[in-house]
């Protein structure tokens, strides 16, 4: 037989158990998620940012796939975030080619052959990013030196605009 005090404790000492945590729910919550933003991470494409760069807008549907990425700034050509040509050295030029960013094309394809035993010459694809003022002429020298390099597939890279009611005329030149 127990005393009151002793009573009174077991009480006080079930309670307080009960108003405890569960840590196993918890951790399956949190597995869950885990898991959710594991598969879920794999359908986003991002491309580098560059602040000095004012993409332009388009209403195109298509996901940005994972390809190589050529970014044209004021200064340089960059393939992949590595420089590989000057636009003094591009506006010295004689040629269509900018031989600079052929090369680095080039091994860009090397490199990807290498890890993907199955890659395709005709899947082969580059993403051009540039700003909306960029000089037609220097983006079809960096198109030509994209085809001299053997990559089928240009995209160029845009930010989606809103769509709205009112309708949009495009034309293409």
């Amino acid at each position: 037989m127990l005393s009151r005090k002793a009573k009174r404790m077991e009480k006080h000492h079930k309670r307080k158990a009960m108003g405890g945590l569960n840590l196993i729910s918890l951790m399956d919550i949190f597995t869950i998620l885990v898991f959710f933003l594991l598969v879920n991470s794999q359908e986003v494409e991002t491309l580098p940012n560059a602040k000095d760069i004012q993409l332009p807008e388009s209403y195109a549907e298509e996901k940005a796939r994972e390809n190589v990425v050529v970014m044209i700034t004021n200064e340089h050509i960059l393939v992949q975030g590595r420089a590989v040509a000057t636009m003094e050295e591009v506006a010295q030029q004689d040629g269509v080619v900018i031989a600079g960013l052929e090369n680095a094309l080039r091994l860009q394809t090397e490199k990807r052959l290498l890890k993907d035993d199955n890659a395709s010459v005709a899947d082969r694809e580059v993403t051009i990013m540039g700003d909306r003022e960029l000089p037609y002429n220097l983006l079809k020298k960096v198109m030509a030196s994209c085809t001299a390099a053997d990559y089928g597939r240009i995209s160029l890279a845009v930010t989606q605009a809103a769509p709205d009611d009112s309708p949009v005329l495009a034309s293409a030149g």
